[in-house]
């Protein structure tokens, strides 16, 4: 049979199943197992005659939001919201980690180009950081304590802070994303530029190896900026390229996808606002082996959630279908 002959033939049910599934329309139970199996069997059809085609990848979008629907509502009714970050959003996030890849590529990008134009012209870190917080940091950094601005402050006053400021951050990322993108760039690369000429500064005093404390919350905070751009990508670019919904459609969709990817960041702020709060200010205090330990779980927590879980997650679904 011919793609647009199957497409054709099946296209009225898949529509019903998938208004049902994006509106929570209320259906009979029996009705409701019927969609699936044929979703599964004109899946399972569509990778067999048709690989790498639209309506392969259509069918498997919606065979996955059926999956979470059907069988990890079960789970809800016990704990949602660990079903939500154990099963569902990895789930979900899945579709969405080539975006994370160019995000990733955006941010580093600027991270060069604050490292470069650092190295190639002393004013600049003032530029991006401000004159005070050089000062005040050069000042420091002569009395041989260039992290003492993070042992200011109270363990919980700074915790809450830092934490509050953080998502603040994630939320703009993601709400400047609405400017076909444009906004959520012009963040990723300003907080990319403002981190490559921050190492650089450092690096140009000679005490490079000092930044180690800071990658102690450092690594989770950077890390979920990017994860929160991911967010903002995902909703200005549902609106620039639609694909088969109309843009009211996909930007509302796209909408509401980033905004989960946001929502999925919070634990990791918190994460990041603690070690802030509590373990960096004693950072320079700590074995070199811990410090570079914390740094590299915090590392492999977010690689682990953000990368390797969704893939190890959707080939357990994916071979769940095909039995």
């Amino acid at each position: 049979m011919r793609e647009a002959s199957f497409v054709k033939q099946n296209k009225e049910k898949w529509l019903v199943f998938e208004n049902a599934l994006h509106n929570n329309a209320k259906i009979n139970p029996d009705d409701l197992a019927s969609y699936y199996i044929h979703l599964t069997n004109d899946l399972a059809y569509a990778q067999t005659y048709y690989p790498e085609s639209k309506t392969l990848l259509y069918l498997n979008s919606l065979a996955s939001e059926a999956h979470q629907k059907i069988y990890i509502t079960k789970r809800e009714s016990k704990n949602k919201i660990v079903s939500f970050w154990k099963y569902e959003f990895p789930l979900f996030f899945r579709s969405y980690q080539k975006t994370l890849l160019y995000t990733f590529l955006i941010f580093m990008v600027a991270v060069s180009i604050g490292v470069v134009s650092t190295l190639n012209d002393d004013s600049f870190v003032r530029l991006i950081l401000g004159d005070a917080y050089v000062n005040m940091t050069i000042e420091n950094i002569e009395k041989g304590e260039p992290m003492a601005v993070y042992k200011s402050g109270s363990n919980i006053g700074s915790f809450l802070g830092i934490t509050i400021n953080n998502i603040r951050v994630a939320i703009i990322a993601f709400a400047f994303g609405v400017l076909f993108s444009v906004g959520t760039v012009y963040i990723l690369f300003s907080n990319g530029i403002m981190l490559g000429a921050f190492i650089t500064f450092f690096y140009n005093y000679g005490i490079l190896e000092k930044t180690s404390t800071i990658w102690l919350h450092g690594t989770i905070e950077i890390s979920v900026i990017v994860i929160a751009g991911c967010a903002g990508l995902v909703m200005g670019n549902s609106f620039l390229f639609p694909k088969t919904y109309s843009r009211r459609v996909a930007f509302t969709k796209g909408a509401k996808d980033g905004l989960k990817i946001v929502v999925s960041t919070i634990p990791f702020f918190i994460i990041a606002g603690f070690i802030e709060g509590f373990i960096t200010r004693y950072g320079e205090q700590m074995p070199w082996f811990l410090s570079y330990g914390i740094i590299a779980c915090s590392l492999f927590l977010i690689l682990f959630y953000y990368v390797i879980y969704p893939i190890k997650l959707n080939n357990a679904y994916q071979s769940d279908l095909k039995k």
